[in-house]
């Protein structure tokens, strides 16, 4: 868990600077900022207005994905429209029922839009605005559902699409409670988020981007709201990024169709076990892990296997960032993409991963270290395909 969290500081403050979070304490908002390059697509920011409504804290949020705030009643369909845009890389607004960390229900707007990087146009992170939707005082048969103790709790945030009307205060109580100090948390019907709402989220976003694109020129790592440029060669969408990130084995994805193959993805096992950044290897060829003792005679049985397009397994001396040595059993294999035809246009990637040979034995599943990076390689293998067939269905789709 060090490693992950090391990961999320760096996700903010390498971009950034690390003066941003004080700058974005300040913002009396409620958002979240995400990063789907890391494992599990995790919160790396969360504003003190955010963790003033959820009830949680800084450290119960932080690496956690956005789900922790979903209940029993929030609504799968919307969850789903939240998860394509995210596959899209483009902005939603939608009304969302969340869950305080008491348990207790909420309605509010998600207003969630990505940032991209100026140079690259890849999405660096997702913004996530919640506003709540406003409470509105309601009178039902005389009775005031008001919040001062002397009438019922008003639970039914925004307009509703359905107002709770009863003759009775019986009635009444099934829906809402009589208890002051009780959760009600009966909510069946959609709230709407008004123009208020809208205007409040769209404010937000706007103060968050500025904060984000002035500290990001502090580092020379700009950022902008919309895509500035088209995404470098060796893209990786934020949803194969997400896909990829839930394979824990140490690995590293190859373009083979770029000059001098670069690695255009790697793991966060494999920067644990490497000791670098995802900055400092994304784009370098693979053999940034070869040193002075590296074998060239297992370098030309790697390179023979990439030509003949066959995986191969060796066994070869890396080294870290540090300059340290271990002896790193790899095994490299060609990913296809969905059509799965052996041509070698349809060669999508390379994956190599990578087990340190003084803890290949150390597993709690009871795999082998063979079994273990097959299991890797298949995992690839199913977000790469997955991802090119997504792609193919929704232009077929549109044509």
């Amino acid at each position: 868990m060090d490693s992950k969290l090391g990961l999320i500081q760096q996700s903010v403050n390498t971009r950034y600077s690390q003066w941003v979070r004080d700058a974005l304490d300040e913002l009396p908002d409620n958002f979240t900022i995400t990063d789907p390059s890391i494992s599990g697509h995790p919160i790396v920011f969360a504003s003190r207005g955010f963790l003033k409504m959820s009830g949680y804290s800084q450290e119960e949020v932080i690496g956690q994905n956005g789900k922790i705030f979903q209940g029993p009643k929030t609504n799968r369909r919307t969850v789903m429209e939240i998860r394509e845009a995210i596959r899209e890389e483009r902005g939603i607004q939608v009304n969302l029922l969340n869950y305080r960390k008491d348990g207790t229900p909420f309605w509010m707007l998600f207003h969630l839009s990505p940032i991209f990087g100026k140079e690259d146009g890849r999405v660096t992170h997702f913004v996530a605005v919640q506003v709540p939707i406003s409470r509105k005082q309601r009178r039902n048969g005389g009775v005031s559902l008001s919040e001062d103790g002397s009438g019922l709790n008003e639970i039914v945030f925004g307009s509703c699409r359905k107002e709770v009307c009863s003759d009775s205060l019986l009635e009444l109580g099934r829906v809402l409670s009589l208890d002051s100090g009780s959760k009600v948390l009966d909510i069946e019907e959609t709230c709407e988020a008004g123009d208020f709402e809208k205007r409040r989220a769209a404010s937000a976003y706007n103060n968050i981007l500025s904060v984000l694109t002035h500290y990001s020129e502090l580092t020379g790592r700009l950022v902008c709201g919309k895509r500035c440029s088209v995404p470098a060669a060796g893209y990786i969408s934020s949803s194969l990024n997400i896909s990829l990130g839930r394979i824990k084995q140490s690995f590293v994805l190859i373009d083979p169709h770029l000059p001098d193959m670069p690695i255009v993805y790697a793991s966060d096992a494999f920067l644990k076990l490497t000791g670098y950044d995802r900055h400092d290897v994304l784009g370098c060829n693979f053999g940034v892990l070869d040193g002075v003792d590296t074998d060239p005679s297992t370098l030309h049985e790697i390179k023979e296997s990439i030509q003949t397009e066959q995986a191969c397994t060796v066994r070869i001396l890396s080294y870290r960032k540090d300059k340290s040595s271990f002896w790193n059993c790899l095994h490299l294999s060609p990913v296809r993409n969905a059509s799965g035809k052996i041509t070698s246009v349809q060669i999508a990637y390379y994956v190599g991963v990578q087990i340190e040979e003084d803890c290949k034995n150390q597993d709690r599943h009871g795999l082998s270290p063979e079994m273990r990076q097959l299991s890797a390689v298949g995992a690839v293998k199913v977000a790469v395909r997955s991802l090119s067939m997504g792609a193919s269905l929704a232009g077929s789709s549109k044509s």
